[in-house]
């Protein structure tokens, strides 16, 4: 979804969900919610809770996990 909403505009009916999918489908591409906020103009707050409401599984929090490191001993 390339357009950018007006920002504090109310998004209900067919367009939340429509919106609700789309954010849905690219985060669990793996786009991040911050990135997905500035590109829909939304807070970060308003995408979390569209992807709450949309059932998506959010990631944790942090870059990449490691791994343990081996014994060095």
């Amino acid at each position: 979804m390339a357009e950018t909403l007006k920002k504090g505009s109310r998004v209900t009916g067919a367009a939340r969900d429509k919106l609700a999918a789309d954010l849905k489908k690219k985060y669990d591409n793996g786009a991040s919610i911050r990135a997905l906020a500035e590109e829909t103009g939304r807070s970060y707050g308003f995408v979390h809770r569209m992807l709450s409401e949309s059932g998506v599984t959010l990631r944790g929090r942090g870059g990449a996990t490691r791994g343990k490191k081996a014994a060095s001993a």
